[in-house]
């Protein structure tokens, strides 16, 4: 059977230094991958917070990263009557977070905002003494849930707007979510309005639904290049489940889980070991469909929640996807995987993409909030 692709890759030139962070995440080539964290309680002395920050460093100490994710939680329990499974507890200042992993790990991060009720000249002062503190560069904004609250003081493409003319020359994120897309094409329209306003790159809602992350960001890459337009990059998120609770988590949050995998899930004598198998699946079956000339992706692991199982299967379910990538695509450090078949001419290497079928149902932090 012939191969389903065949990507030429260039050598690695030496003399090129390694990209920075922004560079990759803003750029086209390559693949980037993330583990996201979650702040440490507000109050956390600094003791604490260094124990945090050093607790995540060993636990991500032989990951192959590109970046950490640092959320910004807020409470979304105005935007439904369901209890949330997990009481929310504030979290201490994300930009705080993160220079410590920057520290402590080496690892440029991402650090989420979410506007809340900022008004533009709060939001100005927080970028001014943002770039006061001098390490954050990548921020992804985000946006408030839906409520019955009648208005807010500033809008998200407003934030947008200010951060992208800031002296401060943020690159700027921002929050995908597919499953809002049966509103009429609503979430590429938001895509699309976001881009247009500064944002870069996108962080999609944690995938357990493939097909509607296929069809939303197929279909917002395509009209990108309709339009002449170039796609921001997705990176796609995971996490790993291994409870009823933290299913009805993802639930209360939104995230798409079709009745099958649910089933899949608790039904498995080892739920986190099924949910890794199954999200390892709908890495495979998103890298089938879109096709890697038309959108830039990544993918960034998390553990919803503070089960220490959990989060030890958040480490396991980074290498499981990690193992997709290689012989599949050029990983972001520049540096061409190893051909699993196929020749090298002329200092290229050939790397052949066969398709797999693997059906998630064959035998063989909290998530930061909508925007």
């Amino acid at each position: 059977m012939p191969p389903a692709r065949l990507v030429n890759c260039p050598a690695p030139d030496p003399c090129r230094p390694e990209p920075g962070l922004a560079e990759k995440l803003l750029g086209r080539d390559g693949f980037v991958r993330f583990y996201g964290a979650v702040p440490p309680r507000a109050g956390a002395s600094s003791a604490q917070l260094a124990d945090g920050a050093a607790g995540i460093a060993d636990r991500v100490s032989k990951l192959p990263l590109d970046g950490l994710v640092v959320y910004d939680l807020q409470d979304e329990s105005g935007r439904t009557h369901v209890p949330r499974p997990f009481p929310f507890a504030p979290k201490v200042d994300p930009r705080l977070f993160s220079g410590l992993l920057a520290d402590v790990t080496g690892h440029d991060t991402v650090c989420f905002k979410c506007i809340g009720l900022l008004d533009e000249q709060e939001w100005e002062a927080w970028l001014d003494e943002t770039v006061l503190r001098g390490d954050i560069e990548l921020l992804s904004l985000v946006g408030r849930p839906v409520t019955r609250r009648a208005g807010y003081p500033m809008s998200l493409s407003r934030a947008f707007q200010i951060a992208a003319s800031h002296a401060g020359g943020f690159a700027l994120g921002g929050i995908a979510i597919a499953e809002r897309q049966p509103d009429n094409g609503g979430e590429i329209r938001r895509m699309f309005d976001k881009q247009a306003t500064g944002c870069g790159y996108f962080f999609s809602q944690t995938v357990y639904d493939p097909e509607t992350a296929i069809d939303v960001f197929n279909s917002y890459a395509r009209e990108c290049h309709r339009w002449r337009a170039k796609p921001s990059r997705v990176v796609l998120s995971f996490a790993p489940c291994g409870s009823a609770r933290t299913l009805a988590f993802m639930k209360w949050l939104g995230i798409a889980i079709p009745p099958a995998v649910e089933d899949a899930i608790l039904r498995a004598n080892s739920p986190l070991t099924r949910s890794i198998e199954l999200c390892k699946a709908n890495l495979r079956r998103i890298l089938d469909a879109i096709p890697e000339d038309l959108l830039p992706l990544g993918f960034c692991v998390e553990s919803l929640s503070a089960e220490r199982g959990e989060i030890a299967a958040s480490i396991d379910l980074f290498h499981a996807l990690n193992e997709i990538l290689i012989g599949d695509r050029v990983l972001s450090s520049g540096t061409p995987v190893r051909a699993r078949s196929g020749k090298r001419e002329k200092g290229d290497r050939f790397i052949f993409r066969r398709k797999i079928n693997l059906s998630p149902f064959s035998d063989d932090r909290t998530r930061p909030p909508n925007s």
